[in-house]
């Protein structure tokens, strides 16, 4: 497993992030694994030199991060061994500050984090999307102070318009406050509308790319056909999915498909390798709810695509409406 910086950070990172959000309470979702079940999983991608970790508050309601902190307490030695993120802003209760990137709700998040995951401290703290409520001020500054106090090494964004993550930079190096180093966004095969404004701002920054949904929800993978046919649990029931994709991106799947026929490769080591090649981007969050999913990741990092190749799966991508900012 090769190692890089987080954009311009001194924090490494291994190219592959295991996303946690697979991990929780299977009675909230069906495709969701326990603890028992997730294990393996994890040991797994520790074995294959996976060091780095992402999960959020509200996956499986606060589960996800209480058997992340479980698992990596036992499977590595020391706390330093492994880079460890989270996320705030989703509701966790009921109450008008239990949500948001207010400072009040950002004070109790991280600690109730902390607590969930059994340390003193992540690596990254991610706001997970924009607050329109908030105003920015206040929001770096209480991840700043999130920093200065210890119990964060680094900030991070997710999905949001370039405009606002442009501000946001903008307010905290005005204010000499801790700027993100990471962005974590949409961007995919079959979703590249990152590419426009998001990408490009991240590069002239410094921000690291760590892409959500990288195998966009596993079509690229094969977890549904043209014809509407699902084969997994959660291809059935993924509402994000219809919304994000349509009939067209299957000309996309296709020439995955085709390029991974060539090579004696599976379309997800395919798919991950052109995004691995990406300028800027740093190590794409994967889920993984079958060995399969881990053997593949970790394959994609030694696959070198050629320029004809990059050229016949980029050829049938036709522009999407923005998603996944909300």
């Amino acid at each position: 497993m090769e190692h890089v910086r987080l954009g311009s950070s001194g924090l490494k990172v291994s190219r592959i992030c295991l996303g946690m959000m697979s991990y929780g309470d299977p009675a909230q979702r069906e495709w969701f694994l326990d603890e028992q079940a997730a294990e393996p999983l994890v040991r797994r991608a520790v074995e294959a030199g996976i060091t780095f970790f992402d999960t959020a508050d509200v996956y499986s309601l606060g589960v996800s991060e209480e058997i992340t902190g479980r698992l990596l307490r036992r499977l590595f030695a020391r706390r330093d061994d492994y880079v460890l993120a989270t996320k705030v802003h989703g509701a966790m209760g009921d109450g008008p500050n239990d949500r948001g990137l207010s400072r009040a709700h950002i004070m109790s998040a991280i600690d109730a984090s902390l607590r969930r995951l059994g340390v003193d401290h992540v690596d990254l703290y991610q706001i997970h999307r924009w607050d329109p409520e908030t105003p920015i001020e206040e929001t770096m500054a209480a991840l700043h102070d999130v920093v200065r106090s210890g119990k964060a090494r680094y900030i991070g964004a997710s999905s949001m318009w370039a405009w606002q993550f442009a501000k946001a930079q903008q307010v905290a190096a005005a204010n000499g406050w801790t700027p993100f180093v990471a962005m974590q966004n949409h961007y995919n095969l079959l979703y590249r509308e990152e590419e426009r404004e998001m990408v490009p701002l991240c590069a002239d920054q410094g921000v690291g790319l760590i892409p959500w949904s990288p195998l966009a929800r596993g079509v690229l993978a094969g977890n549904r056909d043209r014809d509407g046919a699902r084969h997994t649990a959660r291809a059935a029931s993924d509402a994000f999915a219809d919304r994000f994709y349509d009939d067209t991106d299957f000309d996309v799947v296709d020439a995955v498909r085709a390029v991974a026929e060539e090579r004696g490769r599976a379309p997800a080591q395919v798919a991950l390798a052109w995004l691995l090649a990406k300028p800027g981007v740093a190590a794409p969050i994967i889920g993984a709810t079958k060995a399969q999913h881990l053997d593949d990741a970790a394959a994609a990092v030694g696959l070198d695509l050629s320029d004809e190749e990059i050229a016949r799966l980029e050829s049938p991508y036709r522009p999407h409406p923005v998603l996944g900012h909300s």
